[in-house]
């Protein structure tokens, strides 16, 4: 539940593909193969006359005049989004590009006080592979209701996660080890389940669940805290009296968090965004055994993560069923698929296969059916993205 990079100003396109070279023959020319010029001010996108390219790939360079910040889109006739500047700012020039088939389309220009300025038509004719789809542009209070049933979701497991962490205490204090390491899992996995809200979580994502990777002294660092820490202290042979300290600390965190959530929002932006990141986190820490600190159980917490994800395309699914029918299909068809091979690795006693244990033909097998789902989940966010006045 970390290590993830937020991108403040991105070009999006959907669906580049390879196409042929750009030809202009409009009021805006360009050399073919070049990018066209566009200039928007605060009271014009672009000219007004428009443009006449060839389908294939398309780049238009598009600088700002316009005060503050402007979201740019490049839309089609029946209002699809085929790619975007989610945020350009005044004096900068960024390229945006996208594979265009025939068509009619328009450059659309959001100022940062709310106002649309529309470009001249975008007239493409002949014919091209790979070309943008686009997305339905969707406003931001479409992600309310999704946001709020999620926010409830993991309000309602915040206790169970505390309880479980305070039987882990209770174990530690009394000496008994091996339940302390069985009690371990189950209070980490409870909290792994809930990948989407930690944005949400503050400061207390890190002490709660933060690795050593990065610290200065790695498993030595003084302070390090959490899950992970218990997990080395359980795994490598410390005594109930050193790991103690730990577990109280873990509960007194996990207090602080429910007592701070009510207070705290998660983004509209991120639950889109997780549906994918969840499990591209999972394939980097825990399915390579980055973060195993000797419990051999990252397959546990990477099957924990599916769970997570399914709860997010559970509250996302009104949305993506109108928008994107087949990639809800698909992602739930393929989720089953990870999941049900991360399950063949765990015994009917509980027991896990640590990552170095996975059989060459299980391992190919688990990497190519996550592979898949993550293609598929990677379309979420593009096809989710608030984009108001689009």
């Amino acid at each position: 539940m970390r290590h993830l990079v937020t991108v403040a100003c991105a070009v999006v396109a959907v669906g580049i593909g390879a196409g042929a070279a750009l030809v202009t023959t409009s009021a805006a020319p360009a050399a073919a193969g070049a990018a066209v010029p566009v200039t928007i001010t605060a009271s014009s996108c672009g000219a007004s006359a428009g443009w006449h390219l060839t389908a294939g790939t398309v780049t238009f360079d598009v600088t700002s005049h316009a005060p503050g910040y402007t979201s740019v889109y490049l839309v089609s006739a029946a209002g699809d989004v085929l790619a975007e500047l989610p945020s350009l700012g005044h004096g900068r020039t960024q390229p945006l590009a996208t594979a265009l088939a025939a068509g009619r389309y328009a450059l659309r220009c959001v100022l940062t006080d709310a106002t649309v300025r529309v470009s001249g038509p975008v007239q493409v004719a002949g014919t091209a592979r790979g070309t943008a789809a686009g997305n339905r542009p969707l406003p931001d209070l479409a992600l309310s209701g999704p946001v709020h049933a999620y926010t409830t979701w993991v309000a309602a497991r915040l206790p169970g996660l505390l309880a479980a962490c305070r039987k882990l205490d209770a174990d530690v204090a009394r000496g008994d080890l091996p339940a302390a390491r069985s009690d371990w899992l189950s209070a980490h996995l409870d909290y792994e389940r809930l990948g989407a809200a930690y944005n949400a979580f503050g400061d207390f994502d890190p002490e709660i669940d933060g690795m050593a990777g990065g610290l200065p002294e790695g498993t030595a660092t003084p302070g390090w805290t959490g899950f992970f820490a218990i997990e080395h202290a359980l795994w490598g042979g410390q005594p109930a009296a050193r790991v103690r300290p730990l577990t109280r600390g873990l509960v007194s965190a996990v207090s602080g968090l429910i007592a701070d959530f009510p207070s705290e929002e998660i983004d509209p932006g991120d639950l889109p965004l997780r549906t994918h990141e969840i499990l591209e986190n999972a394939l980097e820490f825990q399915l390579t055994g980055t973060a195993d600190y000797g419990s051999g159980t990252t397959l546990a917490t990477a099957y924990a993560n599916t769970q997570g994800t399914a709860e997010i395309l559970g509250v996302l699914a009104p949305l993506l069923r109108s928008l994107a029918p087949a990639v809800l299909l698909a992602a739930r068809q393929q989720l089953a698929t990870v999941q049900g091979d991360l399950l063949a690795e765990r015994s009917p006693d509980g027991h896990w296969t640590p990552v170095a244990g996975l059989t060459t033909p299980a391992r190919e097998g688990l990497d190519g059916a996550l592979g898949s789902l993550l293609e598929t989940l990677s379309q979420v966010p593009g096809i989710l993205t608030p984009r108001d006045g689009a």
